[in-house]
């Protein structure tokens, strides 16, 4: 029996626009950097997203409504940060970090950095971007 070694997991990358996209889209969700640093090791569920566990948790800023939340969190699922978590029965209410945003929070964590505030010109490109579904 031959024994082999598992393949280092290779470092994915991304065109430019892709990276510049989420990384926007991160800047202008009403999440902070703690949500990001736990979504990167485990899953987490709606339910300390939304209403005040979440601001309590330092997740958000402000409570926010479970429509509200859900409502970010599947825009950073279409821009290929964040992904749901599956279970045997089928789609859950946790979350999670893909390869993209771990790649863009790990960078923002190396750099010190919270989630950095959105210029104007983001939220311009964001709001267009999720109207549109363009850039």
């Amino acid at each position: 029996m031959t024994v082999t070694k598992p393949q280092e997991a290779k470092s994915l990358t991304y065109p430019k626009k892709t990276i510049e996209r989420a990384s926007r889209a991160l800047r202008c969700s009403p999440f902070q950097m703690p949500l990001f640093a736990t979504m990167g090791r485990q899953s987490v569920d709606m339910g300390a997203i939304a209403s005040t566990k979440g601001a309590n948790l330092q997740y958000t800023l402000s409570p926010l409504s479970e429509l509200a939340a859900e409502n970010a969190l599947m825009w950073l699922i279409q821009v290929g940060v964040l992904r749901r978590e599956v279970d045997g029965q089928g789609i859950t209410d946790s979350f999670r970090l893909t390869p993209l945003g771990h790649q863009i929070i790990e960078q923002w964590q190396a750099q010190g950095l919270v989630v950095p505030p959105p210029t104007w010109r983001d939220r311009i490109y964001n709001a267009l971007s999720r109207w549109l579904r363009i850039f």
